[in-house]
C-alpha cells in the first residue's frame, strides 16, 4: 500500500502554479524589454551565443527539482508487512441522506454539508473503531466499507453530493438493510454494533421500520440524526438562485419528518437528536457510541512501511547539476560540430 506519511506539505504544491505563473510573466517582460531595441530577427542576429531554449530548459529543470522536493518532503512510503490488527473498540455504520431534500439551508451551512462536518468529526474522534459509510437517496449503495483506514474514509468526504445517486427518493429502509449486512455475521465477541442514520426522513419510500426491527433482533441499534426544522425550507436547485417546485409552480418547502426519526431510534433501542447549528447532536452520539460494548476487532492493515525518498532525492541531485551545469549560452565548441552536413 502506498502512501505519503506527512501529506500536509502537498499543500505546497500550489507553489507549482505559480512558479509558472510567473516565469511566464517575466518572459514576456523580457521580449517587450527587446523589441524595443528593434526588429527580434536582427536582435537574434547581435546576439548568436544567446539560446532561448537552453533559458527554458533550465526553468523546467529547477521546475522539475521542486515538484520531486514537494513530493521528497511528504515522504513517500510502502507498505511492506500486512498482518492482523486487533483493536478494542466498536463497529459503526453510518447510513447518510443525499437526497436533494438535503441541500435546504435550515442548518447551516445546508443539511448536507452539516451531515459531512458531523462524520468527518466523528471519524477524527475514533481511535480504536471501525467505521463505514452508505449514502442513499432512492437507492442506496456503500461508499466506504467497514475499515480502520480513518484517512481513506475522509478522503470520500469532499466527493458526496447528491448526484451520486441517480434515483432519488428517501429509501431508508434500503439503506438500513445494506448497513445491517455490512457488519456480517456477530462472532464470538460481542462488539457494540450500530447504525448512524443522518436523515431529513423526508418521503421514505420502503418498509424503514421492519429495517430497524431487524437491526435491533440482530443486536444492531440504531441512532437517528435529524437534519432541518419541522418548519422546513426550499430546496435549492444546484448552479441556480432558484428553488425545487411542484407542478403548481409553488415552491416545495422541505420538513424534518422528526416522528418518523425518533420512531426508528426508538425500535433500534438507540437516540434521536436533531441537528442545529452547534456540536450537540455529534457529542450525543459521541456519548452513545462510547457507552457501547467494546470487544476486540480485528483488522488487516499495514504494519511496517519502507521510505521510499532515496529515488526522488537522487532523482532531485540529477536534475540539479544539470541545470548547473546547462549554461544559457551556446557552447561555441559543441556549435561546430556537424554531425548531419556533408563536407
Amino acid at each position: 500500500m502506498f502512501r505519503f506519511a506527512n501529506p500536509e506539505y502537498l499543500y505546497a504544491l500550489i507553489i507549482i502554479p505559480i512558479f509558472i505563473g510567473l516565469h511566464l510573466f517575466l518572459s514576456i517582460q523580457k521580449k517587450k524589454r527587446l523589441a524595443l531595441l528593434g526588429n527580434a530577427d536582427l536582435v537574434r542576429q547581435l546576439m548568436p551565443m544567446v539560446s532561448e531554449k537552453r533559458s527554458q530548459a533550465k526553468f523546467y529543470l529547477l521546475l522539475c527539482a521542486l515538484l520531486v522536493s514537494i513530493l521528497l518532503i511528504a515522504r513517500p512510503q510502502f507498505g511492506s508487512k500486512l498482518e492482523n490488527v486487533k483493536r478494542k473498540g466498536v463497529e459503526v455504520m453510518v447510513a447518510l441522506d443525499v437526497s436533494n431534500s438535503m441541500l435546504a439551508q435550515d442548518v447551516e451551512p445546508s443539511r448536507l454539508e452539516k451531515a459531512k462536518m458531523i462524520v468527518s468529526k466523528l471519524i477524527d474522534d475514533m481511535s480504536q473503531d471501525k467505521i463505514g459509510l452508505i449514502v442513499f437517496a432512492g437507492d442506496a449503495y456503500t461508499q466506504i466499507p467497514i475499515t480502520s483506514d480513518y484517512i481513506s474514509a475522509k478522503m470520500f468526504m469532499p466527493s458526496i453530493k447528491p448526484s451520486l445517486i441517480p434515483i432519488q427518493g428517501t429509501a431508508i429502509g434500503t439503506a438500513l438493510d445494506m448497513a445491517i449486512h455490512s457488519f456480517g455475521p456477530a462472532g464470538k465477541a460481542k462488539v457494540g454494533r450500530s447504525i448512524i442514520l443522518i436523515t431529513d426522513g423526508e418521503n421514505h419510500e420502503d418498509d424503514a421500520v421492519e429495517a430497524a426491527k431487524e437491526a435491533a433482533k440482530q443486536g444492531i441499534n440504531i441512532n437517528v440524526i435529524g437534519m432541518g426544522s419541522p418548519q422546513g425550507a426550499p430546496i435549492p436547485i444546484e448552479g441556480t438562485m432558484s428553488f425545487k417546485k411542484d407542478k403548481d409552480g409553488t415552491i416545495v418547502m422541505s420538513k424534518l419528518d422528526e416522528a418518523m426519526c425518533q420512531e426508528l431510534a426508538k425500535i433500534g433501542k438507540g437516540v434521536y437528536v436533531r441537528a442545529d447549528n452547534s456540536n450537540n447532536a455529534l457529542k450525543t452520539i459521541q456519548k452513545q457510541i462510547d457507552s457501547m460494548d467494546k470487544a476486540e476487532v480485528e483488522t488487516k492493515m499495514y504494519s511496517e512501511y519502507t521510505e521510499q525518498f532515496q529515488f526522488l532525492a537522487g532523482l532531485v541531485f540529477i536534475l540539479l547539476v544539470v541545470e548547473l551545469f546547462l549554461l544559457e549560452r551556446k557552447n561555441k565548441w559543441l556549435n561546430k560540430i556537424k554531425l548531419f552536413e556533408s563536407k
